[in-house]
């Protein structure tokens, strides 16, 4: 059974409720439909429920399959917004957070800060800065994590990497010129989130144009700080680096470039780009010419899983990306 087949199993072992603010969106709704249907999750519409109902009908889809939540019904938002407004460190009050709630987005997660629903996925119609904006206002980060990030899994058909044809690799969407301290910080999630998701014994690589100084200059050097730092926080585990993509990734590349011992080189499991610039279009021409699927970007950093996929993804990622955010959810219980 493959990684990705666990993946799957574990979350129709536990299926967790994701809440999803864009639903009127076609691909969406098709995802979310078929992953309910199948038993991996249990799919909430939010939104207008009454065109929501429509739309399922109209596509041909069993209605029976999804929770239809409305957002103009007021019993309910007043009992979500009670509830918000009870927790503590909580600063939106009741006028304000209700004006946020008329967006679909918000309201999902409201109802995931205060347990009506586990996961809040979206993307397609919002962009990666409303989706951060409303998860951090609304859900809030995970204590002593200053850094919003995310990791991405690819699955690379004719990859024959140290994990078969995945490999994760972060950060492709949020922090757009990390330094180095938030660089460390992104290795650090990272392999805290593979090894939560996929129950690997993380090998990161950080990578950039140099190994091991050959080359020189300030971008390496940011690179050289973060391995630095990373393994000063967490001496636990394998992040190694500076190294270029190839010595991180093939065995015989890093027998020729690196002339150490490393638990990592040539066998990485997680590549940490050095900047935003580098892991989207790498993460475009790992999709566009190696075909593969990229799976994410998982946020990182937040008091539960929120989870921003892309806009151009087709469907079989986006149900993808929902089972991976369900499983994730089912081990942050």
């Amino acid at each position: 059974m493959s990684i990705l087949d666990q993946i799957y199993e574990k979350a129709k072992q536990h299926p967790q409720r994701v809440a999803f603010p864009e639903a009127e969106n076609e691909k969406m709704m098709q995802a979310a439909y078929e992953t309910g249907k199948d038993g991996y999750i249990i799919p909430i519409l939010v939104g207008d429920a009454q065109k929501l109902q429509a739309l399922s009908e109209e596509r041909g889809y069993d209605s029976s399959v999804f929770c239809f939540v409305d957002i103009q019904e007021e019993e309910y938002k007043n009992k979500l917004i009670g509830m918000y407004v009870a927790q503590p460190g909580r600063f939106l009050k009741e006028k304000a957070l209700a004006r946020r709630m008329q967006d679909p987005l918000y309201y999902a997660m409201v109802m995931q800060a205060v347990e009506e629903a586990e996961v809040t996925f979206a993307g397609i119609d919002n962009t990666t800065g409303d989706v951060l904006l409303a998860g951090q206002m609304i859900i809030g980060m995970q204590p002593g994590i200053s850094t919003i990030s995310s990791i991405g899994l690819c699955d690379i058909p004719g990859f024959e990497g140290s994990e078969g044809s995945l490999l994760a690799v972060g950060d492709s969407a949020v922090c757009t010129n990390p330094n180095a301290e938030q660089l460390a910080s992104i290795a650090i999630s990272a392999c805290d989130t593979v090894k939560a998701l996929l129950d690997w014994e993380p090998r990161c690589a950080m990578v950039s144009y140099s190994t091991l100084g050959s080359g020189q200059g300030e971008l390496i050097d940011k690179v050289v700080e973060a391995v630095k730092i990373a393994r000063e926080q967490r001496p636990d585990l394998a992040i190694d680096g500076e190294f270029q993509f190839d010595a991180a990734i093939s065995p015989a590349v890093a027998a020729k470039k690196v002339g150490r011992e490393s638990k990592v080189a040539g066998k990485a499991n997680v590549v940490i780009w050095p900047d935003l610039n580098v892991g989207n279009v790498a993460v475009k021409l790992i999709q566009q010419f190696g075909h593969a699927n990229a799976y994410g970007p998982m946020l990182q950093g937040f008091n539960k899983v929120v989870c921003d996929c892309s806009r151009g993804a087709p469907v079989s990622e986006i149900k993808g990306n929902i089972v991976i955010s369900a499983v994730r959810a089912a081990g942050m219980r």
